[in-house]
């Protein structure tokens, strides 16, 4: 793990949640675009992927649903395939969503250190990334399989330095997946309380509005949960610019 970044985290001053709050209202005014770009993008590209798991078993259903029961009935080994295929389609959707909400952030930060950048919002798909989106993806979904079959309480603490992964990556993309994972348990661990009060708090209030403006406004509105990991992070760490671009050259060689 960064030495650095590991200081960084041990010596983070204390937050304070009416200020995160207030910068997290800031920011959205500048980039409620962004957000309801970036995820009318994650669901088009997850689309194809909708089609091939459900288009088969529509097919199935249509055609003979008794016949397909009977046959799982009498032969569960006919699940694997379906079970495989939702396995991958989990990861994939994961690493599509690690993607677009890390180039999502990074547009968070051009737009509140006023840097004058266009809007890129497939930069993390570029050739270096994939493997690692991938990988991390795995990571994601099988500690969110593993707190969910050891009841809610793991889930609940885990979902705030699980958070953390796809904002460490995009700001570090020259990272290990371990690093990353290390990073984002130390920065939940160290900041755990005021992060899960900020993601509930935004997370609720931006159902509400979302509601408030027929339904869907909830479009308009969702990408504001995810600031406050952003403005978390920028405290507790902060951008080295200068090293992140030597460091991705390096990984784009």
């Amino acid at each position: 793990m960064n030495t650095k970044i590991e200081q960084k985290i041990a010596q983070a001053p204390e937050l304070d949640f009416g200020t995160i709050f207030s910068n997290c209202i800031e920011l959205f005014k500048k980039v409620w675009l962004q957000g309801l770009i970036t995820l009318v993008l994650t669901l088009a590209l997850m689309l194809p992927f909708y089609f091939i798991i459900y288009t088969p078993l529509i097919a199935v259903d249509i055609i003979d649903p008794d016949a397909f029961k009977n046959s799982i009935d009498s032969n569960p080994i006919l699940l694997i395939p379906f079970v495989l295929v939702f396995i991958v389609f989990m990861i994939f959707a994961a690493a599509i969503s690690l993607a677009m909400q890390a180039a999502f952030y990074r547009i968070c930060k051009q737009k509140d250190l006023n840097e004058n950048t266009k809007d890129d919002y497939f930069y993390y798909f570029k050739k270096p990334y994939l493997l690692k989106l991938i990988t991390l993806a795995l990571v994601t979904v099988i500690i969110s399989v593993l707190c969910t079959m050891l009841c809610v309480l793991p889930l609940i603490y885990a979902i705030v330095p699980v958070s953390f992964f796809v904002v460490v990556f995009a700001f570090n993309p020259e990272m290990t997946v371990s690093d990353i994972v290390k990073t984002s348990f130390k920065i939940g661990n160290k900041k755990w309380l005021i992060t899960f009060g900020l993601i509930l708090v935004c997370g609720v209030l931006a159902q509400i509005v979302g509601l408030l403006m027929c339904f869907v406004g909830v479009f308009l509105t969702s990408s504001f949960s995810y600031l406050p990991i952003y403005f978390i992070y920028k405290h507790v760490v902060g951008f080295n610019d200068e090293e992140s671009v030597n460091d991705i050259k390096e990984l784009e060689l």
